[in-house]
């Protein structure tokens, strides 16, 4: 998709920085991504497991998505904004990406996480399109 003002400004103002894209970086989040996708959906692991290791191979595939466009960000939440600017993925599932880095947080901080079984198919769903997309791009690398 390449760079765009959105990202430009993200860039002036600290949020991303620039980084030549790294193959060997970018084939290990995919993998990391992969299994953890396939994880995710064993269904005998608890749900806040489930929902963790979807989450994570969401923002492994988004910072891949990130880091072939030659950018970084420390900022988690970045990472899944960047979407719409760095990819296809539509802004209903960003902002199903953030909703899930917003219940990610409580769980993470705050030990609360509602076990809402629609959200995580939702988040699999989800993850799983953004990992055949990334996984193209790549192939066009």
């Amino acid at each position: 998709m390449g760079s765009n003002e959105n990202l430009e400004n993200l860039l002036r103002s600290g949020g991303l920085k620039l980084e030549p894209p790294d193959r060997k970086e970018c084939e290990g989040l995919m993998r990391s991504a992969s299994d953890r996708l396939m994880d995710a959906k064993t269904a005998s692991l608890s749900f806040a497991s489930r929902f963790d290791l979807a989450y994570n191979a969401a923002h492994a595939i988004a910072l891949t998505n990130l880091r072939l466009q030659g950018y970084r960000s420390d900022k988690r939440y970045l990472v899944f904004q960047c979407l719409v600017h760095t990819s296809d993925v539509s802004k209903v599932h960003v902002r199903l990406f953030a909703l899930c880095h917003e219940r990610r947080n409580l769980a993470e901080y705050e030990g609360y996480l509602d076990e809402d079984e629609a959200l995580l198919a939702q988040l699999l769903d989800s993850t799983g399109r953004l990992l055949i997309a990334v996984q193209q791009q790549m192939g066009e690398l």
